[in-house]
């Protein structure tokens, strides 16, 4: 039977920005998403039957129709009837690199390698346009999984606008294993706190959002500068999960305090903190001092790097 082993790489945020609300429920988002290559696996296999099956190494991971991998093969199977009747199901499996529940779109990332795996499987012979258009209806994370690299989104964030890519830039990641943020509850209480402050005109919405590609750290990033990149990052979800989340606190205040680190943020709505530094060397001592000051069989450490890409079929 045919498969294929895919590679599907998690993202970081370099700038998040709460622009306002959308009237399909959602916030209107300017972004800056970068892929590192801290990734998962997905291998996909046609199993000539009508199911679809999830497979997965870590325990944390449903593997029942709530898993996005099941519902990006399910969505292809809804939108190419002919095709999932003559090709049949898939046997999906998942090896799992990616913190669970991180602010990583690992979930995303995970989707997004079913639905490039299906096309292959199938010969659809799909477009990244239209692999990232069929995503969009997945997640707003889908669609950046799909190309990767480093990009600006706007939107709930699946409008894409490619940037020049971050490649080899090393950071050190942080997230505490049995620790997880709730993406609604971070946005809910962001709204909350924070509605009164958001852009209530359309137009002015899109002026803004249009705006962040004028900002200091799009310049960082055209430059290919890592130093301003560090300096210009920008959470606005920090200002909710943080005072919330001392922990987390603790591990941004704790990485700031490193000298080989050149920034540090909290990636999407957390909980994982990360340091950029100058080198993977740097990155170890990093890893090691931060391993010193909070001797947690909890807390886990990656030394890793940004990539230009997003979903790749494996080498193997």
């Amino acid at each position: 039977m045919r498969s294929y082993s895919l590679i599907a790489p998690a993202k970081i945020n370099l700038y998040l920005e709460i622009l306002g609300d959308r009237s399909d429920g959602y916030h209107e988002l300017a972004m800056i998403l970068q892929s590192i290559d801290l990734a998962d696996q997905i291998d996909i296999h046609a199993n000539s039957t009508e199911a679809i099956t999830i497979h997965c190494d870590h325990h944390q991971v449903p593997t029942d129709q709530s898993n996005l991998a099941y519902r990006a093969a399910a969505l292809m199977a809804k939108e190419f009837p002919d095709v999932f009747n003559n090709f049949g199901g898939v046997d999906i499996r998942i090896t799992k690199r990616i913190p669970v529940a991180a602010g990583l779109a690992g979930g995303s990332t995970n989707a997004a390698a079913v639905l490039v795996g299906i096309d292959l499987l199938w010969d659809l012979g799909l477009t990244k346009s239209e692999l990232e258009e069929l995503s969009a209806k997945l997640g707003s994370d889908v669609p950046f999984c799909i190309s990767g690299g480093t990009v600006i989104a706007t939107g709930r964030g699946e409008k894409l606008s490619p940037l020049p890519s971050i490649d080899n830039v090393h950071l050190v990641l942080a997230k505490y294993t049995s620790l997880e943020v709730s993406t609604p509850w971070a946005y809910k209480t962001y709204r909350q706190v924070f509605g009164s402050s958001y852009i209530r005109d359309t137009e002015d919405l899109l002026a803004r959002a249009h705006a962040v590609h004028s900002e200091e750290i799009v310049k960082a990033v055209l430059n290919q500068d890592a130093v301003k990149i560090s300096q210009k990052m920008h959470n606005d979800l920090e200002k909710v999960v943080l005072p919330a989340y001392p922990k987390v606190l603790a591990l941004r205040d704790l990485f700031s305090s490193q000298a080989e680190v050149l920034g540090t943020m909290m990636s999407g709505s957390g909980p994982s903190v990360f340091g950029i530094v100058e080198s993977k060397e740097q990155g170890e001592i990093v890893k090691e001092k931060i391993r010193a000051a909070i001797p947690d069989d909890d807390l886990e450490l990656f030394v890793t790097k940004t990539i230009k890409n997003g979903i790749q079929i494996s080498q193997k």
